[in-house]
């Protein structure tokens, strides 16, 4: 594939990841995707021959492993797991503020809606969720914590958590009140 079909395919995808972390899997008609990439439609389905379900899987597990980017760079510079989550729910405050609220995870609303129901979504959902919980579950035995996968999906469970909250609320408190929870927990 030449550069502009992989840049078209790039755009395709993050329109899509827009779309779906501001409205989820409903609010990412194929149309609204084709309207905001300015793709032609045809490219829609040369990129993505399985439809809806494939461009939304591929945008979740890029979206998956750009987080999971930006949380190895955490890392990278965090004393330590404690260090780290609180650097994470940082960023992630950051980056749902700045977007008027209306971007939080950009798997959450996909898993919600789409994993009890559709297989392929399901396993795109997951595999990034462990991913994230395996980088955090891999810094907390590094740190020597007693209990790392445990407090791993406590910890991812607690932040997914006060993500939601905090886009409920329009606040950054319940970020705030769960970092001093997962401090009190490592």
């Amino acid at each position: 594939m030449g550069q502009k079909g992989e840049e078209t395919r790039r755009r395709l995808l993050d329109t899509t990841r827009d779309l779906i972390e501001t409205g989820g899997y409903f609010g990412a008609g194929l149309n609204q995707v084709i309207a905001a990439s300015g793709a032609p439609r045809g490219s829609l389905y040369f990129h993505f021959p399985g439809g809806k379900d494939q461009l939304v899987g591929e945008s979740v597990r890029r979206a998956g492993r750009e987080v999971g980017a930006e949380l190895a760079e955490l890392a990278e510079n965090a004393p330590d797991a404690l260090g780290l989550v609180t650097a994470a729910l940082r960023f992630l405050g950051d980056r749902l503020e700045e977007s008027g609220w209306r971007k939080g995870c950009p798997v959450a609303t996909v898993a919600l809606e789409m994993a009890a129901v559709n297989d392929p979504l399901h396993e795109a959902c997951s595999e990034v969720y462990r991913a994230w919980e395996t980088a955090l579950r891999d810094r907390l035995a590094a740190d020597g914590h007693p209990e790392p996968a445990d407090t791993a999906v406590a910890a991812l469970a607690l932040v997914e958590g006060a993500l939601l909250l905090a886009r409920a609320h329009r606040s950054r408190e319940p970020l705030d009140r769960v970092a001093r929870r997962i401090a009190a927990l490592l």
